[in-house]
């Protein structure tokens, strides 16, 4: 069996880790683009964040795992079975590999059955897995186009609608997108940039006792994984209740005028077209407080907030890369307020 790396032994990239962790503590953010060079834990990253993660109800045989208490969003099968047996289940992590077919990701029809029985049957894809879970996306920058218009699509309405050999076929598709890139192998077309809520650069550490701990605690990892597992294992529970706590205490977490205020007049000092970017900083914003025990994000959430929220979404000229280095402008928009 396979161990994963623990979350809690990634050494620095905190801005990753907290990207990461406010994004499963509100699904509602929209995800994370982790853009990086090579051998920098992306991967790593995202597959320990989901040992994390508690566990969450669904209707037992559903194909979807439609939430028990959201009937609004049920798919077609629920509905029609009505309220059943509540199972639990580990919060998916789907892998989206760069070679998918379009059905692979939205689904098919099974046409065996179709010839053989008369009937025509719906086999799920990749996002029918991905409900209410984790869609990850490594090298998303080279994603197919027409892949990236379905996800565009889903990510959209948050259902998947497919409709092949005369069936039309709507299920949930609530996914917490997670992509990772390195910008050396190409950028990402803007309308699936903008679609991601969080975006964090990470590079090489530069600190030498951090490269050392790094290399030392990969070392023993490789060498008895078990192990290793059972030595962060009481730092992986803390941080699994920290998230799971954070998440019921959003709801309650209020939210100022003037972080309202603050969130706006910084978007537009940086030139953030729309207004999606205001949005997202509050909400994370809103996230980072729960996450932090407060009862409302103050200036610095807000700060935070914008440095992970802004950065793909400021003005720029053609050909000119994301300026991820903004805590500067950041601050002194913040301050003018």
């Amino acid at each position: 069996m396979n161990q994963i790396y623990a979350f809690s032994a990634l050494v620095g990239q905190d801005q990753m880790k907290l990207a990461l962790i406010l994004s499963v503590i509100n699904p509602g953010l929209g995800g994370v683009l982790i853009r990086g060079e090579k051998g920098t834990a992306k991967s790593t990253a995202v597959r320990a964040l989901t040992a994390l993660l508690p566990e969450q109800a669904v209707m037992a045989g559903c194909r979807y795992g439609c939430d028990p208490e959201q009937s609004e969003l049920w798919c077609d099968d629920c509905r029609a079975l009505g309220a059943r047996e509540i199972k639990l289940r580990k919060r998916p992590l789907v892998e989206l590999p760069l070679g998918a077919t379009e059905d692979r990701l939205l689904g098919s029809i099974n046409l065996e059955e179709a010839l053989v029985k008369g009937e025509s049957r719906f086999e799920p894809g990749l996002l029918a897995e991905a409900n209410r879970g984790l869609l990850y996306v490594d090298e998303v920058n080279l994603l197919d186009d027409h892949l990236v218009d379905s996800l565009l699509d889903a990510a959209a309405m948050g259902r998947n609608i497919v409709e092949r050999e005369g069936v039309s076929v709507s299920h949930p598709a609530r996914f917490t997108l997670i992509g990772t890139m390195n910008p050396e192998e190409g950028e990402l077309r803007p309308q699936l940039l903008d679609r991601f809520g969080l975006c964090v650069e990470v590079r090489g550490l530069a600190d030498q006792a951090q490269r050392q701990e790094v290399v030392r605690l990969r070392l023993e990892f490789e060498k008895d994984p078990e192990a290793f597992s059972a030595r962060f294992r009481p730092a992986e529970i803390e941080l699994g209740l920290k998230i799971d706590e954070a998440a019921k205490r959003l709801p309650t977490v209020e939210l100022p005028d003037e972080a309202v205020l603050s969130a706006v007049k910084i978007c537009l000092d940086l030139g953030v077209d729309g207004h999606r970017g205001d949005l997202t900083v509050i909400k994370t914003a809103l996230t980072l407080a729960a996450w932090l025990g407060r009862d409302h994000p103050g200036p610095d959430e807000i700060l935070t907030a914008a440095e992970l929220a802004l950065p793909h979404r400021m003005r720029r000229k053609p050909f000119q890369e994301v300026d991820f280095d903004v805590r500067n402008r950041l601050a002194a928009s913040a301050k003018s307020v």
